[in-house]
Formats: structure tokens, C-alpha cells, sequence
């Protein structure tokens, strides 16, 4: 993961990149040139990534696209996005705004770097407490012992009636091999698992389990994704809903992402 000091060091370069060239005359008027949009050939790629080796050793670089700032390129490191100058000196970190929408557009493509990793993930390695009548599923990492998460899985039944769907990965905050994976390893390796994660979350020991289980996986996903929490909840689409959010809230905010995307 890395260190918000190091990105603090990139801030001390020139923004010059951000500005448009000079002025040239067109029918006696003043017309601002835009720069060509930056391009992510193999050169440019080897030259972005050196860079950031340079700032942060070991730092991996998923992805690297056009941006909507002239000059810079969008990179992504694991579900978060920076911006990177075409030439690997300057570096932007932070949410860019379309002013007309007043929507991130930041937060935009990390919703669907999201989207696309939690898709990765089979439907057969989740703790899936399915609406009788779905109308949303969201996906939550948990924690056994996470007090937040113990009262929103206390409401279970509340999100279900709702037509809220939730599928449940692990994710133990204190790191795997820690008392709360072994607890989630547990629950995994129970004969009803769904039971199982309703017991432990309400406290109860369960027998130590002792199987193949996607915990760790679980809990290497949501370090790429980059939380920071649990419980953390994401819409199919990708969007963050937050930590624990109400059932009623969480509707409101499901039913406000779908009106957007003309669902």
C-alpha cells in the first residue's frame, strides 16, 4: 500500500503540464490550443512506472489510461486513481471534478476498477443472504469481530425485505493468521456457513476449522481495493456506499445510483 507521505513528495514539482499552450491568432482573436492528449505507448508506460519506482519503491502500477486533463495520463494502483504527466514528472493526487455534472470523475473510474475486480470473484466463494424479492445485491467485506459489522448483520432480515441482497466477503482487520481470520476460516469451513457467520458475529465459538478457504483471497482483494474499514460496502456498480449505512439509507442511496444510471 502507499504511504501518503511519499505522494506528498510528488506534490513539490511543477504543474506547468496542467496549463494550455500560448495563445495563437485566429480571425484576430485570442484561441487557447489545447495540448494532444497524452498517450500510453510502451515508452511512456516504462517512464510513468519508472517514476513511481522512484517515489515509492515496489509500487505497482495495474493500469495506465487517458485522463481528462491534457498532458496526463490515468494510473491505476489496484481501486485507486492518480494522475501522472506524460513525461513522469509531475503527479496529481485527489478528486477531478466535471463542474457542469458536479460528479468525480475520479471517483468514477475507481467505481468501475472495482466493478471489474469484485466481478472476478465467483458467486461460489461468497456467504450470500439473498432477498426473497432482489431488487439490489451489494457486496460487503466483514469482519467477525468488527462491532459495526455484528449490528448491520443483526439487520440482515431488515436489508432482505427490502430486496437487498448481500453477499459477504471476509475481510480480518488484524491480517491474516490473526485471531479474526481464523475465526472467518471457521465459518468458511462450517457445514451451514450461513448459520455459522450468524453465530460467530453474535459471538459464539465455533469449532476450529480446518479446509480450503477463500479468506486469504478475500482479504488480498480488499487491499487492492484499498480499504480501509469494514464493515465496506460496494453496489454492483462499483460505488463505495460506506461503512455500515441503515437499511432505509441504504435503499435510498441504491434507488439514487440506479436513477442515475437509468436503471
Amino acid at each position: 500500500m502507499i504511504r501518503p507521505t511519499l505522494f506528498a513528495l510528488a506534490f513539490s514539482v511543477s504543474l506547468a503540464a496542467c496549463a494550455a499552450e500560448s495563445p495563437a491568432t485566429a480571425g484576430g482573436q485570442a484561441v487557447a490550443k489545447a495540448p494532444a492528449p497524452a498517450t500510453a505507448d510502451a515508452a511512456t508506460r516504462d517512464r510513468i512506472e519508472a517514476a513511481l519506482q522512484g517515489l515509492a519503491p515496489g509500487m505497482k502500477v495495474d493500469a495506465i489510461a487517458p485522463s481528462p486533463i491534457p498532458g496526463f495520463l490515468e494510473v491505476a494502483l489496484g481501486a485507486r486513481i492518480i494522475y501522472v504527466s506524460e513525461d513522469g514528472k509531475q503527479l496529481l493526487q485527489g478528486s477531478l471534478v466535471d463542474i457542469a455534472s458536479r460528479e468525480s470523475l475520479t471517483q468514477a473510474s475507481e467505481a468501475k476498477l472495482r466493478r471489474d475486480m469484485l466481478a472476478e470473484v465467483g458467486d461460489e466463494t461468497g456467504i450470500t443472504f439473498a432477498a426473497a424479492e432482489p431488487r439490489y445485491e451489494v457486496t460487503v467485506f466483514t469482519d467477525i469481530d468488527c462491532g459495526y459489522c455484528r449490528r448491520m448483520h443483526s439487520e440482515i432480515a431488515e436489508y432482505n425485505r427490502l430486496g437487498i441482497t448481500i453477499n459477504y466477503l471476509f475481510y480480518p482487520r488484524a491480517g491474516v493468521g490473526s485471531e479474526s481470520y481464523q475465526k472467518a476460516v471457521n465459518v468458511w469451513c462450517a457445514r451451514d456457513r450461513r448459520k455459522a457467520l450468524t453465530e460467530a458475529k453474535a459471538g459464539k465459538d465455533l469449532p476450529k476449522g480446518n479446509c480450503t478457504s477463500p479468506v486469504t483471497r478475500d482479504y488480498d482483494l480488499g487491499r487492492r481495493i484499498g480499504l480501509d474499514g469494514t464493515p465496506a460496502v460496494y453496489a454492483a456498480n462499483g460505488t463505495q456506499l460506506g461503512g455500515y449505512v441503515p437499511p432505509a439509507e441504504m435503499l435510498a442511496r441504491l434507488d439514487e445510483i440506479a436513477a442515475k444510471s437509468g436503471q
